[in-house]
This record gives C-alpha cells, sequence and structure tokens, in this order.
C-alpha cells in the first residue's frame, strides 16, 4: 500500500468516527474503559470534539506523513500509529481526564519520531524540529494549552497526550537501535 492510499483510508476513517453515533461508542470514556469497553484506548484517539478539530488533525497527519516520507513506509507508519494510539490511550489512564478525543497525542509523536529520525540521518532541520516540539511541550506543561486552540475545538487541550505521544515517538524510534546495539554486543561476547 502507498503512503497516498494509507492516508485516503486513515481520513476516512477520521470522518467516520467523527459521526455522533460512531463517537458514541469509539471515543476514549474512561468510564466506559474500566468497564471492559478496551477498544476505546486505541479508537478514542479516531474521535473529535468538533468538525473543526477532526480537519485541524486530519491536516496534521497530512502534513507530518508529507514531511517524513523518506522515513518509512505505509505498514510500519500504520503499525508506529497504533503503537502511539495504544501508548497515549493507556497512558492517559494514569491522568485525571474523564474523556478525551483526538489524534494529537499520536500526532506529537509521529512528529517527534520523524524529528528523531531526520538527527540519525543527518536531515537538516531535524535538530531545530525537535527543539521546537521540546519547547512547545515544555510550554503547555508549564502554561497550559493554547487558549486559541481550546476555543476551537471547544475543549481543554490534554496537553498530557501531547506528552505522552512525544515520548512514546522519541522511544519507538530508540528501541530497535538499543536492541541493535545489545544484538551486536552479545555477538561479540559469544
Amino acid at each position: 500500500m502507498s503512503i497516498r492510499t494509507f492516508l485516503i483510508i486513515a481520513i476516512t476513517a477520521l470522518f467516520i468516527a467523527q459521526w455522533p453515533a460512531a463517537q458514541y461508542w469509539l471515543a476514549w470514556d474512561r468510564s466506559a474503559i474500566l468497564d471492559g469497553e478496551v477498544w476505546r484506548i486505541l479508537t478514542g484517539n479516531l474521535t473529535h470534539t468538533n468538525w473543526p478539530h477532526m480537519i485541524m488533525n486530519t491536516l496534521a497527519l497530512a502534513i507530518i506523513t508529507f514531511i517524513y516520507r523518506l522515513h518509512y513506509s505505509a505498514r510500519p507508519y500504520s503499525l508506529l500509529i497504533l503503537v502511539l494510539s495504544a501508548v497515549v490511550g493507556i497512558g492517559i489512564i494514569a491522568t485525571d481526564i474523564q474523556w478525551y478525543a483526538g489524534l494529537s497525542g499520536v500526532l506529537h509523536g509521529l512528529f517527534a519520531w520523524g524529528a528523531v529520525k531526520d538527527i540519525q540521518t543527518k536531515q537538516k532541520g531535524g535538530w531545530l524540529l525537535m527543539l521546537g516540539l521540546v519547547g512547545k511541550i515544555a510550554s503547555e506543561q508549564y502554561f497550559g494549552g493554547s487558549a486559541s486552540s481550546e476555543a476551537l475545538i471547544g475543549a481543554r487541550v490534554a496537553i498530557e497526550a501531547h506528552l505522552l505521544g512525544a515520548i512514546a515517538g522519541v522511544v519507538c524510534v530508540l528501541i530497535p537501535v538499543i536492541l541493535k546495539k545489545s544484538l551486536n554486543k552479545n555477538k561479540l561476547l559469544n
């Protein structure tokens, strides 16, 4: 599958999840998850508070996918999104958030993953992109979410999801590097 096909499928899923009947069953809802509706851990990332929120995140997904297209193909990218969705969805349980909708945690993870890949492959701007992301997340953790974003989406910005996603994105890049070094070290010892 091409990245273009992947994006068409992903954007279609985001549109379907935005419909009220679908959103009712898909949104991240702490009570429902604790009552056994564990799929919401993943699907909550597909839902959004309103159409502008969904469109904003859809555009961000397309832009991030375009920016970092040199670093992946559709299947590993899909797996990365699935892993980031799981980490964000599970991680939010450790916060006081009761209801969550949005792809922003996953988007921050994709951006962090791509920035580290840029750094690893010595692409121009990799360090600058990572510094910008770290600055944004630090600002959110200290000052809170953007008031203009909150007005647009009609809800509090889930800065916890942004932090969880970014950390997960970096970890997803570093795990293969650490495993490779560990395997090489074991080969040398044997």
